[in-house]
């Protein structure tokens, strides 16, 4: 280990015994504090520290009122699994990570595995804390080989694997500390694990960045990657336990900043289940073995100003066996939460210093006043809430152990159970008739059950939306002129960094520039495509709308109680697409909600069941975010999950789920969904393996004309690469029943303006990658549909025969089109018509159905 001594300590200067006093009256007055404030309630010693602390017991006991068990203090009895003590990160604190001359192997065997966990069955144990340093097959060569010679890609793949076997053989609950993790990681390891944790420790990037820093050296360190981590993991809706280190050389600003980020984070997605103030212990051997131990007033002052700023319903933790005797003292602070106790195994991370016996930790709880419950590795407010916070195959396994209240059963009998859910078919339930009815009677509500909760925090979404905001920069005749010249000459130059402000300026344009602009991309589509307005008859099929993922811009999604929910059976599924057939479609198009409850099976055998309903029938379906959860949900790589759909029959898939390709809007518009890096790695994958895919972007809600431009660049990057993408479907926000809109966050959709110059913008740009340029008559409306047509646009989409989910965002434009209706639509532009296939190649062929379908089911 580099043997490298911190440097001089950020000091700050002591705030005044005013500054306290002001700062403690504003707490105990209940007013919000700020960073500032926090910092100098750090501060308090003496009778202003029993004073804090008063304030933060009363907030402390508040909380514990409104969750039903005051005066409960809780713990988790656990057994910890050091999976591997290689790192490569270098923490100069750490004496938990080693090098592999010092382990007998590189990583514990299964059976070792098991071995521990049987240990703490056996002992009354209920959680598994998967212990790790962060990917050190990236360091150390001994690491890479021992997951080679076993079959692993990585070492979050062998997590995944202990922590299945874990369940399976023990009935323990597996709680993940592997380090950061991606977006596409927490969610590989969400459906075998109740809880997950990382540690933030602190937000002080020069703690990092500088060489006498205790993390120099330790990419994983990084506080922006940490908060990255963090807030991904909101994203993918993880019960998820964090906390600072204090006392490694952070000042109190500092501290207090560390504090914020952390509610900052639970607030935007309520993730967050505990928070733990660990104090810095210097331990021997290490290259800061010589600095100070945090103080234990200095740890009850933060964990106070941790519980105020984090409020009563935060759950806030010290480990027991880094407090010394001061138990009272750390529960006049604030705490709730003694953490993780085991009776079987040594804490790995602070091996000098044991667990004290439960017994102990019982009767200390007792002497302050409290009651010490045993609870779960997941807190009870997500216990009871299910989905979408724990996996539908750890249902079982919680709720074998817990009580009616989320607290631990103590006499549940922990034993094995099967985590693979069953394979197998279920029958269709719900609004089943919702695709029919939605132009009748409407949706129940203009809003699911649960929309103050699923989608986050909207004051703070409101908040990070006003402070991006950046204004439109100032269009130029001159700069007009050029991007227009540019449209005439060169238009595909338009997505050239150098030709930006031209650009903008023609994506901006209004009035006679428009009509310019659209006058030019009509004359493209002529030249690239001719006059025939193409379309597909096809039908659209959502085989459920249960859904958690809490994208704020879909009015779709439904909570499985809901009024408005419902799940197609495969039989559902196969007659609608032979009556479609009949009817003379060559295409189906089938996407629905990640619905927790379909089995991983589910999604090829609805390809299997349309051809074997409607042989030849083009399957059109499941979108990237479908794919990522379905691959994550199998335990296989998107590759492997994509080549299973197209061996199954696959045609195409739509290129949805793509909204804005810029994270900064996507994270505004989306709770969970996947990032755009993911969004592209799955068309791409798709292409490669021969599935061609649409492209699309949605706009006119919280993104600028410079948003839809990084859009167009990058899907004319993923054309460059694979040329897979068979046209640009350009989709206008429907606002009416979008939660984003209903909080007011979101503006009412595009303009007319918008629209054309979009639709014209993207002819043009996308011209010589992308010879296809959709108008969705369902969004736009027939009129302007006609409109569109005559500035660019070359195809209508298809008739869809019914038409769910813009319907339930509250479009008016119905959910079906004849082809007599398309091609009144086409003529009102002076063009003539075709049917084309899904793909654009070769000629749509009549289909007859196999055998006559199960009849529909009866609404």
């Amino acid at each position: 280990m580099v043997d490298v001594l911190p440097g001089p300590r950020a000091v700050e200067p002591e705030p005044s015994p005013s500054a306290v006093r002001r700062a403690l009256r504003r707490a105990r007055d209940g007013a919000t504090l700020d960073v500032t404030e926090a910092a100098v309630l750090l501060a308090a010693r003496g009778e202003q520290l029993d004073e804090l602390l008063d304030v933060a017991s009363r907030v402390r006991d508040a909380g514990l009122a409104d969750a039903g068990r005051p005066g409960v203090v809780t713990y988790s009895r656990k057994v910890f699994i050091p999976l591997t003590r290689l790192c490569r990160d270098r923490c100069h604190y750490c004496t938990f990570a080693t090098v592999p001359h010092r382990l007998p192997a590189a990583f514990l065997e299964r059976d070792e595995v098991l071995e521990i966990a049987r240990a703490g069955a056996a002992a009354g144990c209920k959680e598994a804390l998967f212990t790790l340093g962060d990917r050190p097959e990236e360091r150390w060569p001994a690491a890479r080989e021992w997951l080679d010679a076993r079959g692993y890609d990585s070492t979050l793949d062998y997590v995944r694997a202990c922590a299945i076997a874990v369940l399976e053989e023990t009935g323990l609950l597996p709680h993940l500390n592997p380090g950061v993790m991606s977006w596409e990681e927490l969610t590989r390891l969400k459906p075998v694990a109740p809880s997950m944790g990382m540690m933030l420790e602190t937000t002080a990037t020069r703690l990092w960045s500088d060489k006498s820093g205790p993390h120099y050296g330790s990419p994983d360190k990084e506080p922006a990657v940490r908060l990255r981590a963090l807030t991904d993991a909101g994203r993918v809706g993880v019960p998820f336990t964090t906390g600072i280190l204090i006392g490694i050389g952070e000042n109190r600003t500092e501290r207090a900043e560390s504090i914020f980020a952390i509610r900052a984070a639970a607030r935007a997605h309520g993730h967050v289940q505990e928070t733990i103030v660990q104090n810095f212990r210097a331990k021997p051997d290490t290259a800061m073995r010589d600095d100070p131990d945090a103080s234990l007033e200095d740890l009850a002052a933060t964990i106070a100003v941790t519980r105020i700023v984090l409020g009563p319903k935060m759950r806030v933790q010290a480990p027991p066996n880094l407090v010394g005797e001061e138990f009272a003292l750390m529960l006049r602070a604030g705490i709730d939460d003694w953490g993780g106790v085991s009776p079987v195994t040594a804490d790995h991370v602070n091996p000098e210093r044991p667990w004290p016996a439960i017994d102990e930790l019982a009767a200390r709880s007792a002497d302050a006043g409290f009651t010490l419950r045993e609870r779960l590795t997941v807190y009870p407010r997500y216990v009871q809430a299910g989905s979408p916070w724990i996996d539908t195959r750890l249902h079982a396994h919680v709720a074998a152990l817990s009580g009616p209240d989320g607290l631990a059963n103590e006499d549940a009998v922990v034993e094995g159970r099967p985590w693979q859910e069953p394979d197998g078919g279920f029958a269709s339930t719900g609004r089943i008739d919702l695709n029919s009815s939605i132009d009748t009677t409407g949706r129940t509500d203009d809003r699911r059950g649960d929309f103050d909760s699923v989608y986050g925090d909207w004051e703070s979404l409101r908040d990070s939306v006003s402070a991006s905001t950046v204004a439109a920069p100032e269009r130029l005749d001159s700069d007009v002129r050029a991007g227009l010249r540019l449209a005439s000459h060169n238009p595909a130059a338009l997505l050239r960094p150098e030709n930006e402000a031209a650009a903008m300026a023609v994506l901006t344009a209004d009035g006679a520039a428009l009509e310019e602009l659209a006058r030019l991309a009509d004359d493209v589509r002529r030249d690239t495509v001719g006059d025939e307005v193409t379309y597909v008859v096809n039908r659209n099929i959502n085989f459920s709308n249960v859904c958690y993922v809490g994208c704020r811009f879909c009015a779709f999604a439904q909570r499985e109680r809901d009024a408005d929910a419902f799940r197609l059976s495969l039989d559902e599924v196969a007659a609608r697409a032979a009556d479609a057939a009949a009817d003379g479609a060559t295409e189906v198009c089938m996407q629905g909600g990640i619905d927790p409850q379909l089995p991983v099976t589910f999604y090829a055998d609805l390809v299997r069941s349309v051809h074997a309903a409607v042989p030849g029938m083009h399957v059109h379906a499941f979108s990237p975010m479908e794919i990522v959860s379905a691959a994550a949900k199998a335990g296989v790589s998107i590759r492997e999950w994509i080549t299973e759909l197209r061996d199954a029959g696959l045609g195409s898939i739509p290129g949805t789920a793509a909204e804005i390709l810029d994270d900064e809007v996507r994270w505004v518009l989306t709770k969970g969904k996947l990032p755009a890096a993911q969004w592209v790695e799955v068309v791409s994958t798709a292409h490669e393996l021969g599935v061609a895919s649409s492209s699309t972007m949605m706009y006119g809600h919280v993104d600028t004309p410079a948003h839809w431009l990084g859009h167009m660049r990058t899907l004319a990057g993923v054309q460059d690469r694979t040329g897979g993408f068979t046209e640009f479907v350009p989709l206008p926000f429907v606002h009416h029943n979008a939660p984003i809109y209903l909080a007011g966050i979101a503006r009412p959709g595009p303009t007319e303006r918008d629209n054309r110059a979009v639709h014209a913008f993207a002819r043009l740009a996308l011209h010589g990658r992308i010879d296809h340029i959709q108008c969705s008559w369902v969004k736009l409306g027939d009129d302007l549909a006609a409109e569109i047509l005559r500035g660019g646009a070359d195809d209508m989409g298809g008739t869809l025969m019914e038409e769910t989910i813009s319907r339930m965002a509250g479009s008016e434009n119905g959910s079906a089109r004849s082809v007599t209706e398309l091609t009144a639509i086409a003529a009102a532009a002076g063009r003539p018509v075709r049917q084309r296939t899904t793909t654009y190649r070769g000629r749509p062929e009549h289909l007859t159905p196999a055998r006559r379908a199960l009849p529909l089911t009866p609404a």
